[in-house]
């Protein structure tokens, strides 16, 4: 396969393990690093339609299968990591840290507070609407651009992207590369002191420090079109996985954390199919139990493994 000439860094099969917290998955056919906006719309204008792309972060919420992807992976680094602040507005890279966004707006005295504990980049928490502590990406959403599957730059409105809860409507193989927000003003150390906070209420109830992908399943909730929760039909996933007897279960090296039982762990040498199994057994077992059905929040790509012997 020829693929366009590109400025950044073009690795063919390219084991993608290593870039995403769970630590599991095969390769990808190419993985593109571009060096810039531009190289990247270059490079999705001349690649052969025929070819998939698909957008990795930081690798925060992914499985990626153990047969890994037949498509480009593109992931964006340095040059795509700024922060510009004008006002109480924040632009931001797709690949700058939702925490470190966080943090410099604190400094400014913005708040975007409840990004300091989303694991992962500015791109995804777009793409997927973000949120924690009852607030959303969609609520200080601004605009956004993306380079197209055929190579062209648009700006993207909240109408256009459609934000609902965890979920948006961008189009397959377009590419968010950067993002403005609108906090409110706030006092510096009192938004450092808030997400002190919430890190320290996060690490006493959470596994930080296992190799996991955040929250396993999305809450089966009512939500309203902005993303907000609605309270009357407040569900938590962790409690229906209690209630199933699911909490501390295990699949080879994969288990639902004993701390969290919303969170699928790799505790060393799991597969993705054990991750992604067990995750369907804790559906099943849902199910059976209490008739609800949970959704996945982690991403799941890429191909299965041959069987051994096949």
């Amino acid at each position: 396969m020829t693929l366009p000439d590109v400025r950044g860094v073009l690795t063919p099969n390219r084991p993608l393990a290593d870039l995403t917290w769970l630590r599991v998955g095969g390769p990808a056919d190419w993985l593109f690093q571009p060096a810039d906006v531009d190289d990247l719309a270059q490079f999705l204008a001349a690649l052969s339609p025929d070819i998939k792309v698909f957008p990795m972060g930081v690798g925060s919420n992914l499985i990626v299968r153990d047969g890994g992807m037949r498509a480009v992976v593109i992931r964006m680094g340095r040059g795509f990591n700024q922060i510009e602040i004008d006002g109480t507005r924040v632009t931001a890279g797709a690949a700058a840290l939702d925490a470190h966004v966080a943090r410099k707006a604190a400094e400014a005295g913005i708040d975007l507070t409840f990004l300091r504990t989303i694991p992962g980049a500015v791109g995804g928490a777009v793409r997927m609407n973000a949120g924690c502590y009852g607030r959303y990406t969609a609520d200080v959403f601004v605009s956004a651009r993306a380079v197209t599957r055929d190579g062209r730059i648009v700006t993207l409105t909240a109408a256009d992207l459609n934000f609902r809860y965890r979920q948006t409507d961008l189009p397959e193989g377009w590419v968010i590369v950067e993002a403005t927000l609108q906090g409110q003003s706030g006092e510096p150390d009192a938004l450092a002191a808030r997400m002190a906070d919430q890190i320290a209420k996060r690490d006493a109830s959470q596994p930080m420090k296992e190799r996991s992908a955040g929250s396993t399943f999305r809450n089966p909730a009512g939500f309203s079109s902005t993303g907000r929760a609605d309270d009357t039909h407040d569900l938590k996933a962790w409690k229906v996985i209690d209630d199933a007897g699911m909490r501390g279960a295990t699949r080879g090296g994969a288990q639902m954390s004993p701390m969290h039982s919303n969170f699928l762990i790799n505790t060393g040498g799991a597969t993705a199919d054990d991750l992604e199994g067990l995750g369907e057994e804790v559906r099943k077992r849902v199910f059976q139990v209490s008739g609800i059905t949970l959704d996945w929040e982690i991403m799941r790509v890429g191909e299965t493994a041959p069987k051994s012997g096949n």
